[in-house]
């Protein structure tokens, strides 16, 4: 592999769409900084409910075909250049929500063997040498099963990676400030009249939602940024509805889009209100 830039992220999601949901404005400022972005996705949402009506034909297999598309579509948008599949694709199936049958599938990512989808992982994180991984929190952000797994398995890959010689500085949780979530359902509900959905979600709506004194990071990409998160979001037609600022998911239920995103430092030694996810790491980046 030729030699990468510095600065090197990595971000761990469960299916498409969470990327660019979850990540968007943070992915497309490092990628256009010129640090090296890699997104490992670890199923293609085969069981993700389809909005558009000529689209809802797609089920299983298509569907995660059809998605694998709108993936690479919304990293194109965010400018990163290198997305996988965990254990290439389809080696892992979308679980459903949680308390289902599918749940039980053994294909699924709910049902993997977490050291072995860990060490597929690691085999990435050993290529790439990140300083820096993202993830979710032990609770997926919200309780879905590839979600939680996911977070298993970016916590246990990064452990094994250590084992065998690359160190990961920094690791993160995606996370949202109450405060910022309820300032804006606050402006959801004077400017709703105005939007193509006819309710609003809720501040429990939003995964990862705690309370602000758990904020260690604040990433604000500016204009460029916001507006390539908002384009990958719309990239993710059969999940994603966006009427900036505000999208909806196939409950049509109005949120915010966030286009400044907030995490919190759970690995690493870092410095009071971070600006930047490499802070203190010495590897040149702008605080």
């Amino acid at each position: 592999m030729t030699e990468l830039p510095d600065r090197r992220l990595l971000l761990v999601h469960a299916h498409p769409d969470d990327e660019s949901i979850n990540n968007g404005a943070t992915m497309a400022r490092y990628a256009a900084e010129g640090a090296y972005v890699t997104l490992v996705t670890c199923t293609l949402g085969e069981r993700g409910e389809v909005i558009p009506p000529e689209l809802r034909h797609l089920t299983g297999p298509a569907l995660g075909a059809h998605r694998r598309g709108e993936l690479a579509a919304a990293v194109g948008a965010l400018g990163v250049t290198d997305a996988r599949l965990l254990g290439g694709a389809g080696r892992y199936g979308d679980s459903g929500m949680m308390g289902i049958p599918d749940n039980d599938d053994p294909g699924c990512f709910w049902q993997a063997d977490v050291d072995t989808a860990a060490g597929a992982l690691a085999e990435v994180i050993l290529e790439v040498r990140p300083q820096v991984v993202v993830t979710y929190d032990d609770h997926g952000g919200y309780g879905h099963p590839d979600h939680i797994q996911a977070h298993r398995v970016a916590m246990r890959a990064v452990d094994l990676a250590a084992e065998r010689g690359h160190l990961v500085a920094k690791v993160y949780w995606n996370r949202v400030p109450r405060s910022v979530a309820e300032a804006a359902f606050a402006r959801l509900q004077d400017e709703l009249a105005a939007l193509p959905f006819d309710k609003g979600a809720t501040v429990a709506d939003v995964p990862g939602v705690v309370d602000d004194e758990r904020i260690t990071t604040t990433i604000d990409g500016g204009p460029g940024a916001a507006a390539a998160k908002a384009a990958a979001m719309r990239a993710h037609a059969t999940q994603i509805e966006v009427a900036e600022p505000y999208f909806a998911l196939s409950n049509e239920l109005a949120q915010p889009l966030f286009t400044t995103e907030y995490y919190e430092l759970v690995r690493g030694t870092g410095e009071p209100g971070e600006t930047d996810l490499f802070a203190g790491l010495g590897t040149g980046a702008a605080s």
